[in-house]
């Protein structure tokens, strides 16, 4: 499963992709917003900072013609850009156009099977069901995630699963087991993904033996002690 980062803000795309995991990135109107920045401008920063990663932009026009017109566009900016669709009618409608122009697109705000299927067949490059919203109304996200996938494999669908609306790593775990072609996950659950208690604990006792080495003192450099740990008693 590949990994995007869902967010807008360029100094957690840039510490993130820093770690070699990135395949991509999406961002929204919202993110946009809350980022205060030129849209165009955020996507060729991103664009610099993940070469060859894809690069999910949103319209925000209502109607077909006027989300053809502004996909058009966008796509125009990088060739890494993938058009961001809502999944209606005009968004299927925008979806089956741009796609047949060989520009890329990434359906969103999916909540059902039947949606994810319409989608498909109308050339989405990308389908993203939204398992937290999903879990948020009371039904299971993960279900929902595995059942677009089974349907896919079934009809040999070519239309990748992202799944979207990432909550926290458990999602990103389950994801995966649920067949998700990729999970695109806020930088917060990226933070709490890398982090574990028992990691921090054996590191601290490597440093704690590395600094008790034979002939080692609190300002000795590494290189002029002696290689053979010592451990005090008590």
């Amino acid at each position: 499963m590949e990994f995007f980062i869902d967010t807008a803000i360029v100094d957690e795309i840039r510490e993130i992709n820093a770690w070699g995991v990135l395949s991509g990135v999406t961002t929204n109107p919202s993110l946009i917003v809350a980022s205060g920045r030129d849209f165009r401008e955020v996507i060729g920063e991103i664009a610099e900072l993940v070469p060859g990663g894809a690069i999910s932009a949103e319209v925000t026009a209502l109607d077909a013609e006027g989300m053809i017109k502004e996909g058009r566009e966008v796509a125009a900016w990088h060739k890494q850009v993938v058009v961001k669709l809502p999944l209606t009618p005009a968004g299927l409608q925008a979806c089956k156009t741009l796609t047949s122009e060989g520009i890329k697109t990434n359906v969103t705000l999916c909540f059902s099977v039947p949606q994810a299927l319409l989608a498909a067949r109308a050339g989405a490059t990308y389908i993203s069901p939204f398992a937290g919203r999903v879990d948020d109304t009371g039904w299971d996200g993960m279900q929902l995630i595995r059942e677009i996938k089974e349907a896919y494999v079934m009809g040999d669908i070519g239309t990748k699963v992202l799944a979207a609306s990432i909550r926290h790593p458990q999602h990103v775990v389950q994801s995966a087991l649920n067949g998700a072609d990729v999970a695109t996950i806020p930088y917060k659950v990226f933070i709490q993904m890398i982090k574990h208690p028992l990691t921090q604990a054996g590191l601290d006792a490597f440093m704690k033996d590395w600094a008790g080495r034979q002939g080692a003192g609190p300002a000795t450099p590494p290189s002029e002690a002696g290689t053979n740990p010592v451990r005090k008693e008590g």
